[in-house]
């Protein structure tokens, strides 16, 4: 029964990022993280290309050349970097990251330490969620300032803790009063 196991992983998610966005003050975020796992156009295609160590979505892209699921949701969860890429005002119009919210990019630090847990249970260690961001940063379209405030928290995990880290994201990054990027 895939479907009751990639249900169980969801919740097991979802369980793991709201405890994180608790701990730093993002309560609301907490509760409403992944919501859009639980909708038909990704739950039934997760269930379908569940395995348990890795993404679903990955396997179905690998199996069709793309992933519906993962196109769905990354255009309704603004904690994917994802989300935030538009074309630039420049004259070239190219692909660009705009800067987002600090709050989903804490979001986004939150849902990449869940998922590290998840997939890697009693192996994981504090800098697995930054050794997986290296090995993909390099391609990422993402805004300057929205990859350097992630990687400071991922290397900050990896280097002090968990404690540590979602103690200065509550006291300093997220007292920033900066939630909105600069217009």
């Amino acid at each position: 029964m895939k479907w009751l196991e990639h249900f169980k992983t969801i919740n097991h998610h979802k369980w793991l990022v709201m405890k994180l966005c608790f701990k730093v003050g993002l309560y609301k975020q907490g509760f409403l993280h992944d919501l859009s796992k639980y909708s038909p156009t990704e739950f039934l295609v997760g269930a379908k290309y569940y395995q348990g160590t890795r993404s679903p979505n990955t396997a179905e892209h690998e199996a069709t050349g793309l992933s519906t699921a993962w196109l769905h949701h990354k255009g309704r969860n603004k904690h994917h970097l994802e989300y935030w890429i538009d074309y630039s005002l420049s004259e070239d119009h190219n692909m660009e990251g705009m800067q987002m919210p600090i709050k989903y990019v804490v979001e986004m630090f939150c849902d990449r330490v869940a998922a590290s847990k998840n997939y890697r249970g009693d192996k994981y260690t504090d800098s697995d969620a930054y050794d997986y961001y290296m090995k993909s940063r390099s391609h990422y379209i993402i805004h300057p300032e929205t990859d350097e405030l992630l990687h400071r928290l991922l290397l900050m995990l990896k280097n002090e803790g968990e404690e540590k880290t979602l103690l200065y994201i509550r006291t300093n990054v997220l007292n920033n009063k900066r939630t909105e990027p600069r217009r």
